[in-house]
């Protein structure tokens, strides 16, 4: 059987944790992984750049066999898969498809909340295209969505600076500001897949009553149903349990933070994408 494998796409590390996810839940697959490192972070660039990245590097992964993508970055996923689904794949390939990460979540998030009122915590891109109002609004009319950008999370992470004493003054201000909008949230999405590697801190500096929500495991038993209900995708995916890491930047300093999200060791190699 040709190399088929499902590919896994971010602007950098965060991805990782969906992966680590997918793979659980789904270890028979063979996986690629694709971090655009060298434009990160795409959370503060514009539609039209996210865009243009984004679909470099579909197209990427598109030509190592991957019939199925995963946009496991909330900003690709807010930014650049409406277009790459309407407008590309047609163009590309119609029997390929591009999957993200907002989708999976706001179709299970009314299930979570007594309150009806939740809190989203995401890049400055993510929150600015409202996708998770806008989505969460088609299959919960009666939640109340408040946002809050997190501009310094990402940076902190990548710097391997988040679990540092000085994270906490950035962690407790944008926790501080989401809340302020109403006392009444009960729930919390992390909508950016670097913020598990916060989680401690983010429990810190949250009431106990207050669940949050990361994306992985969600989108993990999303990629499940679909793949069960769409036989005809699920049947064209290789399997041998194989895994691929690439990245635009330098491969040891990938390795080495990858290890961090992934939970296990992790050997890339770098490709170019534009």
């Amino acid at each position: 059987m040709r190399e088929a494998p499902i590919g896994i796409f971010d602007s950098g590390y965060g991805g990782l944790t969906v992966l680590k996810e997918i793979s659980r839940v789904l270890p028979e697959y063979d996986y690629i992984y694709l971090g655009d490192n060298a434009r990160n972070p795409y959370g503060t660039r514009s539609f039209e750049a996210v865009y243009q990245f984004t679909l470099e590097c579909v197209n990427k992964l598109f030509s190592m066999g991957c019939q199925l993508v995963i946009l496991a970055c909330n900003t690709a996923s807010s930014k650049a898969l409406r277009t790459i689904q309407q407008k590309d794949l047609p163009l590309i390939d119609p029997q390929r498809r591009v999957l993200g990460v907002i989708r999976p979540t706001a179709e299970v998030i009314g299930n979570y909340s007594k309150t009806r009122h939740i809190g989203v915590l995401g890049t400055p891109g993510t929150i600015k295209s409202k996708s998770y109002v806008l989505e969460i609004s088609k299959f919960y009319p009666d939640l109340h969505v408040y946002q809050q950008a997190c501009p310094m999370w990402v940076p902190l992470i990548e710097n391997n600076e988040h679990l540092s004493p000085g994270a906490d003054y950035f962690v407790q201000k944008y926790l501080d500001e989401l809340l302020s909008q109403n006392a009444n949230i009960d729930t919390v999405i992390l909508g950016c897949t670097h913020y598990p590697l916060l989680l401690d801190k983010i429990h810190q500096f949250l009431p106990s009553t207050i669940q949050v929500i990361s994306q992985g495991a969600i989108v993990a038993e999303s990629l499940k149903d679909y793949l069960l209900r769409h036989p005809e995708i699920e049947e064209r995916c290789s399997k041998s349990s194989a895994f691929r890491f690439l990245t635009t930047d330098l491969a040891d300093t990938f390795n080495s933070n990858a290890s961090i999200f992934f939970g296990k060791e992790v050997t890339s190699e770098i490709i170019i994408v534009a």
